[in-house]
């Protein structure tokens, strides 16, 4: 068979170039021209999002005061056609699936209708099935600039958080942390009139964004130490697999909770943990959406949280180069499924809250 034609390789925007290269390089090689682009086609045609992507300088939040201010530091414009989402297992895409979901349930009328209108088509009106999307997303060249969104890091050992210290990147640019991306991304959707176009944000964006960075900040090593940059840098085993700390919240602990105690269904391990929220937890639930900010989100106390919980669970007995089994797993699996239920219970409260058509009444933390 004969090449393709130049045309069909020089497509108007370059990552996508770039990935249709990657893809011939890593599964086709050997293979056929024609073979290659009749699978592709196929495989990759509902992962073919068009977007416009437009990231505009906002106001956030201004340190002394706590609330609206300094400038949120974004690239000014970027424009993309087209985006090639790949599929991958990258909270890990199991956790934001959850958090998600259990989120879905928990939706007002109201916020139930405007995240429909909001959700890309290919996503079926299933908000779960998108919520990995940042993930997926963050390496690519058009994205990098998302990467430092999904987590804060906090001085070593300190085991506190404090925005105006810990938001930022490493480049010292203030507001680029998860926390800050949640004041962001809320602030967009606020602006919802009730259709997705001709709106000034481009508001799928900002709800995929505001719900995985919302599960994200639940994670405790997404507000981990700087030292090891949220325990990435701490080699460990998870029982005879060498990975990292952070791998291990991300991923292998609900992983393997999945295959010991949920027949390696995800489906039934939410469901678990959705009758906890009614049952076990139900007195709980009311504190955990307490958001006492005009802003309607309160990401901070979120990332207090993370921290805290990073020092007494994450880091503790997990030194550089041992072997967690069943104690470091057994002992801390219900902290994981826990933020994983706070997670999905504060990301419904906090679109309820945004797409709630009734004055906003604020309740003071107790």
């Amino acid at each position: 068979a004969s090449p393709p034609p130049l045309s069909l390789l020089f497509l108007p925007l370059f990552s996508l170039y770039i990935s249709v290269k990657l893809l011939i390089t890593w599964q086709f090689a050997g293979s056929s021209w024609s073979s290659y682009i009749y699978i592709y086609i196929k495989k990759t045609s509902n992962s073919i999002l068009p977007l416009l992507v437009v990231v505009q300088t906002s106001k956030l939040k201004v340190c002394s005061e706590g609330m609206v201010g300094s400038g949120f530091s974004f690239i000014g414009r970027v424009l993309v056609l087209l985006q090639l989402l790949i599929r991958i297992h990258a909270w890990g895409k199991e956790g934001h699936h959850a958090t998600c979901k259990i989120a879905e349930g928990l939706l007002s009328e109201d916020a139930a209708a405007a995240v429909k209108v909001l959700l890309p088509k290919y996503a079926n009106g299933d908000l779960a099935s998108v919520c990995s999307w940042p993930d997926e997303i963050k390496h690519n060249y058009h994205w990098r600039w998302s990467g430092p969104l999904h987590y804060v890091d906090t001085p070593d050992f300190r085991c506190n958080y404090e925005y105006c210290r810990d938001c930022h990147d490493t480049a010292g640019r203030k507001d680029r942390c998860v926390t800050g991306a949640i004041y962001n991304y809320t602030m967009q959707l606020m602006t919802y009139k009730g259709s997705a176009s001709e709106q000034k944000y481009n508001l799928t964006e900002a709800l995929l964004f505001l719900s995985h960075f919302l599960g994200d900040v639940h994670q405790p090593l997404h507000v981990g130490f700087l030292g090891d940059e949220g325990g990435n840098t701490i080699t460990v085993r998870w029982y005879r697999r060498k990975t990292n700390l952070h791998h291990v919240w991300d991923n292998m602990i609900i992983e393997s909770a999945m295959k010991t105690f949920y027949n390696s269904d995800l489906e039934v391990m939410i469901q678990a943990i959705q009758r906890n929220i009614t049952e076990d937890w139900s007195s709980d639930i009311s504190l955990w959406e307490n958001c006492s900010s005009a802003s309607r989100a309160c990401p901070d106390p979120y990332a207090s949280e993370s921290i805290r919980l990073a020092c007494k669970y994450a880091y503790r007995n997990a030194t550089p180069g041992i072997t967690l089994s069943d104690d470091y797993f057994l002992s801390r699996l219900p902290v994981v499924e826990r933020r994983l239920a706070q997670g999905g219970v504060r990301l419904a409260g906090t679109l309820n809250r945004i797409f709630s058509t009734k004055p906003l009444t604020l309740i003071s933390a107790a």
